[in-house]
């Protein structure tokens, strides 16, 4: 007599019981440090600064500033940003909270599927993605649907996430099939959820913005001279944002904040703008950080406490830094629309 396994998998008698037959779905971010003191923040910086897809600046010029300079110095001030925003009751990063909850609820909205398992990792830190796609794997998972959490493609990004999966298949001897989520930042589910998010927190404010600024993580020019799509994403993000919501560019425009080194990087610059803008007599504005799924430092720290102080310091009155979709119900609902998608015929 036959055993029935997973997914209708049959084994003959006295075979032993394995896991198989299960798809599974890896939900992966940037990263973050264990904690923020010095010696964590620097093991961080060095596998995020040490990667050839982040930095492609010649090594032989590239080691010695990283090791000599940046890892010396850098740290206390990194330190000090994450400190800022750190939940210290539970130990981590809300970046650490926000995709474990994204994660979670994904998993819920897909129970009806039976047999897909959904996990989470970190490009760089903990948990790292080799060690959660072996876990899946030892749950049964011969399918792996890779989804970097990066709405706007970049080689910086979404390449080094799959890099590193690939990486990791190299080390298995019998690998699962790997999938992985294209860029998904034209999409209308994600347009529609975004503009949704934006008039909800508006209407909660205690003043109306007069200037709603777009802010994507920047990246160098040389980078996009190259051939990377990345600035054509986040510029078709932000047009169909304003089509969504009736605005113009002088209402939504475009910017590109956390900027790294002496190099030009994409423009026009978020701090600068904002700046700007004060400067010019616009009292109040809001920050909407569209291609970020979760906050983060980059949004909790340098937006609204960095940017926010700029923005006062040059003559601005109200700011506000409106919150990403984290694992809100519209968040979720993007996450699972993407993924329900790029499922199609394995589950």
């Amino acid at each position: 007599m036959k055993e029935q396994g997973r997914a209708g998998r049959h084994f003959p008698p006295g075979h032993p019981q394995i896991e198989s037959g299960r798809v599974g779905v890896l939900l992966v971010n940037l990263g973050t440090p264990e904690a923020t003191d010095y010696w964590s923040i620097r093991r961080y910086l060095k596998q995020f600064l040490s990667d050839r897809r982040v930095v492609e600046t010649n090594r032989a010029l590239w080691w010695p500033l990283l090791n000599l300079v940046i890892l010396t110095t850098r740290p206390k001030k990194s330190g000090h940003a994450y400190d800022q925003i750190w939940d210290k009751e539970r130990g981590e990063s809300p970046l650490r909270t926000i995709t474990r909850d994204q994660a979670g609820g994904l998993a819920a909205r897909l129970g009806e599927l039976g047999d897909v398992a959904v996990d989470w990792a970190m490009r760089y830190g903990q948990p790292s993605i080799g060690e959660v796609m072996s876990r899946l794997k030892d749950r049964g998972c011969e399918r792996i649907l890779l989804f970097p959490l990066y709405p706007q493609y970049s080689a910086a990004t979404t390449a080094t996430v799959n890099d590193e999966a690939f990486r990791a298949l190299m080390a298995m001897r019998w690998q699962p099939a790997l999938r992985t989520v294209p860029p998904y930042h034209d999409d209308p589910a994600y347009i529609s959820a975004l503009a949704g998010s934006m008039r909800q927190q508006i209407a909660a404010l205690s003043f109306e913005p007069d200037v709603v600024v777009a802010s994507f993580h920047g990246l160098p020019k040389s980078y996009f001279e190259k051939g990377d799509p990345y600035y054509c994403h986040c510029a078709k993000t932000a047009r169909l944002l304003r089509e969504e919501l009736g605005w113009d560019e002088t209402r939504l425009p475009l910017t590109f904040q956390s900027r790294l080194g002496r190099a030009e990087w994409l423009e026009p610059y978020t701090d600068a703008t904002i700046a700007r803008l004060a400067r010019e007599g616009v009292r109040n504005i809001a920050v909407v950080t569209p291609g970020f799924v979760a906050d983060c430092v980059e949004t909790l720290e340098e937006i609204a406490i960095q940017n926010a102080e700029g923005f006062r310091t040059a003559g601005g009155e109200n700011f506000a830094a409106l919150a990403c979709l984290n694992a809100g119900a519209s968040g979720i609902d993007v996450i699972e629309h993407v993924v329900r998608r790029e499922l199609a015929g394995w589950a």
